[in-house]
């Protein structure tokens, strides 16, 4: 197929949370078929509510400066689905995307009509294993991979890492993980294996508690970032942070990714890559060469616009501590858009009054909320709703020139935002 065609198959798959079916069998079917192209040499695992991508890219930007060739899977994607499989840095071409997609699809049909599997692996599953055969077809000297969803069950949870990473554990997409802390953070856990250490980010007590006890189960290195790495002179601005890291040895930090949760997820990233045996050096030039797009990033100066997927709480109270440190002398206009399987209302009472005006808008997206609803849930008294996100932008740039535009909720939104202003 061509590349528009594979991409059009993919989306007819169905929404890859809504369609997901979880378990390991159809993933670990598929992929012995093609000859497990999932074995590949030092893979670093990454789970996690919140940070998890900014970590990945981190990481991956620290492996790839120590002079190794690199693959970084991610998701989701905001523009187009080739941002989820990357070399050394870089999106695969549209021609490699689709050529992968060619082979698990047809081995995916032999399989079917075999009676092996019962139904077509699912979006995620299909891109999970196109990833894996890109990298094996590369000969990548390591991979970080991010979990899709949750991590036991998650469709990456048939690799043998040379580490594990858990992030910020918090609460998201409770009808699959479960409702309390506990159970979410037990699901984040089944990435865990004997024999392979891992490194967690700062939790919550209930979180923290469940993955020190799965660790202990494993009886496997458990790495606390924030109290092996603790960081001194800790300089923030609005575009990134300085600080240095101390552990018998010191490392000097420049974050270019915006927002104080970012320290945070810069510490994970250097205790993952000083376990991998990354000399301090590289660990330097990794994290300051790190992009990561959509995530407190300007697409333009004037008038100053922020993009930011702060699509469930924890990245919305990550979002309004950012505008409250640095926007709070600034008329702030908030452009917001959201899903339906999200936190709405409580992600919008945590961001809009930071905002002096909100639009509320929808992605294009068939589970988009209504703006009308979004008006109905909130009480901020300058609230306007626009159809789309071009209308939404208009109305936002009208009035204060000095006033600066976040745009934010959804991630499909941001991707919009970017192709949109972008040109």
């Amino acid at each position: 197929m061509t590349y528009p065609d594979s991409v059009r198959f993919l989306y007819s798959l169905g929404n890859e949370v809504k369609t997901a079916k979880y378990g390991l069998d159809r993933i670990t079917t598929l992929l012995r078929e093609l000859g497990n192209p999932e074995r590949l040499p030092r893979i670093v695992h990454v789970a996690g509510t919140n940070g998890k991508g900014s970590v990945c890219a981190m990481i991956e930007s620290g492996l790839r400066a120590a002079g190794l060739h690199t693959g970084l899977f991610t998701s989701p994607h905001l523009v187009e689905p080739t941002e989820r499989i990357r070399l050394g840095g870089c999106p695969v071409s549209a021609a490699r995307f689709s050529a992968a997609f060619d082979r698990i699809h047809e081995c995916s049909e032999r399989l079917l009509n075999q009676g092996v599997i019962d139904f077509h692996p699912t979006y995620f599953e299909t891109v999970t294993a196109m990833a894996f055969l890109i990298f094996q077809q590369e000969k990548t000297e390591a991979v970080v991979l991010e979990v899709g969803l949750g991590g036991r069950l998650d469709a990456t949870n048939v690799v043998h890492p040379e580490l594990c990473v858990i992030t910020s554990v918090d609460f998201d997409h409770e009808a699959l993980l479960g409702k309390s802390l506990e159970s979410i953070a037990g699901e984040k856990a089944g990435i865990l294996k004997p024999g392979v250490p891992a490194v967690f980010a700062a939790q919550r007590p209930e979180a923290r508690q469940t993955l020190d006890r799965r660790a202990a189960e494993l009886g496997i290195e458990a790495i606390h970032a924030h109290e092996k790495w603790r960081a001194a002179n800790v300089e923030l601005s609005a575009r990134g942070s300085q600080f240095t890291l101390e552990d018998g040895e010191e490392i000097h930090v420049c974050c270019p990714l915006a927002g104080e949760h970012q320290v945070a997820n810069a510490v994970v990233a250097v205790a993952a890559l000083h376990r991998l045996g990354i000399i301090p050096a590289a660990i330097e030039r990794g994290i300051a060469g790190t992009r990561w797009p959509g995530r407190l990033n300007r697409a333009s100066d004037f008038p100053e616009i922020i993009l930011d997927g702060a699509h469930n709480p924890a990245g919305a109270r990550a979002l309004a501590a950012y505008i409250e440190r640095f926007y709070s002398e600034r008329r702030v206009v908030l452009v917001y858009g959201a899903m339906r399987d999200k936190a709405v209302e409580e992600i919008t009472g945590t961001l809009f009054p930071h905002a002096d005006e909100v639009i509320a808008t929808a992605p294009r997206q068939s589970r988009a909320v209504d703006p009308g609803t979004i008006r109905a849930l909130s009480g901020h008294p300058r609230l306007r709703t626009a159809p789309d996100l071009p209308a939404a932008l208009a109305l936002a740039r009208t009035g204060d020139p000095e006033r600066v535009i976040f745009v934010t909720g959804s991630l499909f939104l941001v991707g919009e935002a970017m192709t949109l202003l972008n040109g």
